[in-house]
């Protein structure tokens, strides 16, 4: 049975790119799309996502955040991305939530049963308390591990294509110099707004 962390891509490759997001953040909003296109054409990754939803954006960043858990309980890793793009496609974002009376289209029994128990709670629940304590403080930041050498970069803020790459050949290339990277700061591997 299928859980989260909920993937996508190349789960057996060299790295995993862990997106901690907010369904309510506009900044990860606008990033979601650029960052699935680049994915795409980049082999060797596997896309994980982990819920960060800002106290700012409650209670809508947790109440989508529950929707898609619960879809993706019901459907697997395919059906939760497919939730995300549609939360971030209808969202009016910052706080705001869902349009009222708007409904997930591919909604079941399963899911409504789902999103009832409050199981997804302490899923989300987990996943923010451990981006704190791992040093996220905004969204989107992205947590970086090459899983043949055990090195991890945190990248805080929306990080352009060029800089991924960049982030993933100094990881490859740290391997030989065995020093432990932990945190790269956003203006120093992109120009994205934040």
């Amino acid at each position: 049975m299928a859980g989260p962390p909920w993937l996508m891509g190349d789960v057996e490759g060299r790295f995993t790119l862990t997106l901690y997001a907010d369904l309510e953040c506009p900044f990860c909003r606008e990033y979601f799309p650029l960052l699935k296109r680049w994915f795409g054409s980049n082999a060797d990754v596997a896309l994980q996502w982990h819920h960060q939803p800002l106290a700012t954006h409650e209670p809508a960043a947790s109440a989508e955040a529950r929707l898609v858990e619960c879809v993706a309980e019901a459907g697997g890793h395919a059906a939760f991305w497919q939730a995300v793009e549609w939360v971030y496609a209808h969202t009016r974002s910052d706080g705001q939530g869902l349009p009222d009376g708007l409904r997930y289209p591919e909604s079941t029994p399963a899911v409504e049963q789902c999103m009832a128990s409050g199981r997804a709670d302490a899923v989300i629940r987990a996943q923010a308390t451990g981006a704190t304590k791992s040093g996220v403080t905004a969204t989107p930041s992205l947590r970086l591990l090459d899983r043949q050498t055990g090195q991890a970069i945190l990248l805080q803020g929306p990080i352009e294509g060029d800089a991924l790459l960049s982030a993933m050949d100094m990881l490859s290339a740290s391997e030989a110099a065995a020093t432990p990277i932990t945190e790269m700061p956003a203006d120093a591997v992109g120009d994205m707004p934040r």
